[in-house]
């Protein structure tokens, strides 16, 4: 029973660091826009951060709650921890959002005039992290509930 206890315990302590990773990753860059043109031989681009956008605010409120779940499956109950999974799941959805929202990079201009002029949406690194720390809270979630040591 306590093996059991302190397998559960580890799980909450991996919500607790992929909720951190989570909130840290609303600062990095989710998206852009990449200008390149043959002419002056390299490309030009603009970042939008996650927080500079309201779901961006999400994700990073979700992550700030599933610290807080991860920090109270290790303090008190570690099956406590599996309550993470809601804002896990809310952080991917407002990631889905913000790639697929009007506002999104998915609506920006896109220009390509052969190799004289090409301008395109991107979707940055810190997109991707914050997608894969908001799976890996939930499926932490999920495995404090179902997994047994």
């Amino acid at each position: 029973m306590a093996e059991a206890r302190a397998g559960s315990r580890g799980y909450a302590a991996g919500i607790t660091l992929a909720g951190a990773v989570l909130a840290l990753c609303a600062v990095l860059p989710w998206s852009g826009v990449r200008a390149s043109s043959a002419i002056i031989g390299g490309a030009i681009t603009g970042d939008t951060r996650g927080i500079d956008d309201l779901l961006g605010v999400y994700a990073l409120l979700a992550g700030v709650a599933a610290i807080g779940c991860g920090i109270t499956g290790m303090l008190a109950r570690p099956r406590l921890a599996a309550v993470a999974a809601v804002p896990g799941a809310l952080a991917m959805l407002a990631l889905v959002m913000f790639v697929s929202s009007p506002r999104g990079p998915a609506d920006r201009v896109s220009l390509d005039v052969g190799e004289l002029l090409s301008v395109e949406p991107v979707i940055r690194y810190g997109w991707y992290a914050a997608l894969a720390s908001a799976f890996a809270v939930v499926l932490l979630a999920v495995l404090t509930l179902v997994r047994r040591v």
